[in-house]
């Protein structure tokens, strides 16, 4: 196997999803703020644009579907605080 530049993308996308979870669990970031939700759309983007270049279905479905409901969380928010 050959480590290619979206293998890094892809890769830098898992290390964003992880990390936010991980700072949900010591409390350092709150599930209901749009740090969040960016935070998680990104790493969801970043590993859905590595598969692209290596397709595997379900995992672009998990990561397409995270990426949705994340989109969806900061457009709430959004509508929240302006509202």
């Amino acid at each position: 196997m050959e480590y290619q530049w979206h293998d890094l993308i892809g890769n830098v996308g898992v290390v964003a999803i992880l990390a936010t979870y991980a700072l949900v669990q010591v409390d350092r970031i709150d599930v209901r703020r749009v740090g969040y939700s960016l935070l998680n759309a990104l790493g969801a983007g970043l590993v859905t644009i590595s598969l692209i270049f290596d397709f595997n279905f379900s995992a672009f479905l998990v990561e397409v579907s995270w990426f949705v409901i994340s989109i969806y969380g900061i457009v709430r928010r959004g509508r929240m605080s302006s509202a």
